[in-house]
């Protein structure tokens, strides 16, 4: 199972799901006479929310080549980065997957949606997060702790 078990695949996966249960919620609420479409401040909000998105992940993935760590979930990193972006939050990636899944729920999907991102975190947290944190708590117990105290996992 680990060779699909990465976090892009999850992403794909939690937007499929967005997307199947927008369409399941539009159909039902055409049925009754209620269909509605996502407003275009909520399309212009989820296209901001995609661009930041985006932005965090590759800010974060230029700091980790520049430090010659691995980007790859399931590796061990060899340094640990705790500059750039990476003084913001502990998982720019992840808190990227998450804003680009709340902004492909409010432009493609539906705002209900959005509902989805909570249980995104979650199950990233559980499958990457706890394993990266071991390792670098392991690795570099000092600058670890150091840097957890000072900087959020997510925002």
């Amino acid at each position: 199972m680990k060779r699909l078990d990465y976090p892009p695949i999850w992403l794909l996966g939690f937007m499929a799901l967005a997307w199947t249960l927008s369409w399941a919620l539009n159909w039902a609420l055409a049925k009754v006479g209620l269909g509605f479409e996502v407003p275009f401040v909520l399309k212009l909000l989820g296209g901001v929310l995609i661009a930041i998105g985006l932005s965090l992940m590759a800010l974060a993935v230029f700091a980790m080549l520049r430090h010659r760590t691995t980007v790859v979930p399931h590796r061990v990193p060899s340094a640990i980065v705790t500059d750039g972006v990476y003084r913001l939050t502990r998982n720019p990636i992840y808190l990227g997957d998450a804003f680009t899944l709340v902004g492909f729920s409010l432009l493609f999907a539906n705002s209900a949606t959005v509902l989805l991102a909570p249980v995104f975190m979650a199950v990233i947290q559980k499958r990457f997060i706890v394993e990266e944190e071991t390792w670098l708590r392991t690795k570099f117990p000092e600058e670890f702790q150091t840097w957890a105290e000072q900087t959020r996992r997510w925002l």
